[in-house]
């Protein structure tokens, strides 16, 4: 039976860095293997029940994938749907279509730019530090349309 969990959270790289924390805001709630959070996280909270705290450790392959020499181009600047400077670590949508993928310049080099379209967690183990706030059996509803309805399912997104 698939569950919906809420849980608070704060994610760190392997150097300890927080990279993102749901510390003073919203928790997240999620139905457990519906790919609404990474693989190797979900996998894990399996049967955790509300009020655990842990730490949980996931490696890159389990979070964003590894890193994909493939997804790295070289394009020219021209080309680009993106108006006035560019500069390494800019990010942007590659294409008007509504999931084109998201890019980073990774270099410049004269005219042409150098994009990643790897995430970029990818080939990042990370560590969550996990608080399980609730966690209950998904309603019907809920596995009919494939994500939770809220912490207690009476959220109707329809």
């Amino acid at each position: 039976m698939s569950r919906v969990v809420t849980f608070h959270y704060t994610l760190r790289d392997p150097a300890g860095r927080v990279l993102d924390s749901s510390a003073g805001g919203d928790p997240i709630t999620y139905l457990e293997g519906a790919g609404q959070i990474i693989d190797g996280l979900d996998q894990r909270l399996r049967a955790t029940e509300a009020g655990v705290r842990a730490r949980v450790e996931v490696p890159a392959a389990q979070a964003y994938g590894e890193r994909d020499p493939a997804q790295v181009q070289r394009v020219k600047r021209a080309v680009l749907p993106v108006e006035g400077e560019l500069k390494v670590g800019d990010m942007f949508q590659a294409g008007a279509e509504r999931f084109a993928p998201t890019v980073t310049v990774a270099g410049l080099e004269g005219d042409e730019v150098l994009l990643d379209a790897n995430h970029p967690l990818a080939g990042v183990d990370l560590t969550f530090d996990v608080e399980i706030v609730a966690a209950r059996p998904a309603n019907a509803e809920e596995l009919r349309h494939g994500h939770a309805h809220g912490g207690d399912g009476s959220g109707h997104c329809h």
